[in-house]
């Protein structure tokens, strides 16, 4: 079965190609990093604006590169929620357009199912797995049992793991999308120069919280500004911030490893392209006797070819009507 997927719901306009659900023969991404560094963050309006002028291009290039033309497509699977509204209608309404012009089956996937079965764009997991799905919007712990069989563990009570990286790094004024600026600035630092703190909420709770550690942060950085402290450089608070954020990360995913009684854990999302939290989570596991997946960098990030992955294995079980695809919607914060 050859699937074409199609992504937008934040910032990233993406379009692939997937052979049986998992052979990629193309997955194409264009970022709007350069439209929204100014601002420090993604402003609604313009990512949606700037899906308008990329959706066709990602689409046709990942067609070209496939080797594959519209009419060999057996079905089309889109991203209907979470994420912006403004964003989500491009991929939807160009998505509808197709299935409907050509008689397409199209299938709406949510954009978590996508990070949770991006692994198995590069390998067979054997299900159960604790999922700790890391990103701009969303830090969350699942229970994964099975294609279409997952369970909500613990989510964040305030800001997203990853949202928090793109705040720090804006209070140090290092760039956007703040995760790889954060990572390479802390190769430079030391972590132990203060240590911020780990919000692990009460003895059982597998919740994360971040706003305190990015408070802690600002502070900091006030502090230094007002010679209050002995100074401490950017790259000692980012070493620090990153430090605590693994920390946090690192004790929930095991404490749910524990309460489950599952030994396998598989890491996605963008921050997961962190090789510091990579590292940190590979030694833990093999410390505790864990098995520990991580999607390739790539395949972390927000792309398409997940989405036609969980797609396909979505289809198996329930395909579309000619009356749900026409009435098929987008939700902001759609529930998985």
């Amino acid at each position: 079965m050859i699937v074409l997927g199609i992504e937008s719901s934040c910032d990233d306009t993406s379009a692939a190609v997937l052979e049986n659900g998992s052979i990629i023969l193309a997955n194409v991404i264009s970022d709007q990093n350069a439209t929204h560094s100014k601002y420090g963050g993604v402003v609604p309006e313009l990512a949606g604006r700037c899906h308008i002028k990329s959706i066709d291009w990602v689409i046709k290039k990942a067609l070209a590169q496939s080797k594959i033309n519209l009419k060999q497509v057996d079905l089309i699977a889109v991203t209907i929620g979470p994420g912006l509204v403004s964003s989500l209608l491009v991929g939807l309404n160009t998505a509808k357009a197709i299935a409907y012009a050509l008689h397409k089956p199209l299938i709406g996937v949510n954009h978590l199912e996508g990070h949770l079965l991006a692994i198995f764009l590069q390998e067979q997991v054997v299900f159960p797995y604790i999922a700790l799905t890391v990103s701009g919007g969303h830090t969350d712990l699942y229970r994964v049992d099975g294609f279409g069989d997952y369970k909500i563990l613990g989510r964040t009570r305030d800001d997203a793991a990853g949202e928090s990286f793109d705040k720090v790094s804006k209070m140090l004024n290092l760039g956007y999308p703040g995760g790889p600026f954060i990572e390479e600035k802390a190769k430079l630092g030391n972590s132990l120069a203060h240590r911020f703190p780990r919000a692990l909420l009460d003895k059982d709770s597998l919740d994360f919280s971040f706003s305190g550690l990015k408070t802690s942060v600002r502070n900091i950085i006030a502090k230094r500004e007002a010679g209050k402290i002995a100074f401490m450089s950017d790259s000692d608070i980012a070493a620090g911030f990153q430090d605590a954020v693994i920390d946090i990360l690192t004790a929930k995913v095991l404490l749910a490893c524990k309460k489950e009684k599952i030994n396998r854990i598989v890491v996605t999302g963008g921050v997961a392209a962190n090789s510091a939290l990579r590292k940190r989570v590979s030694l833990v596991s093999d410390t505790h006797g864990l098995q520990c997946f991580f999607p390739k960098p790539k395949l972390c990030t927000d792309n398409a070819a997940m989405i036609a992955c969980a797609g396909y294995y979505k289809n198996i079980k329930k395909s579309m009507s000619r009356n749900e695809i026409l009435n098929l919607d987008a939700s902001a914060s759609l529930n998985l």
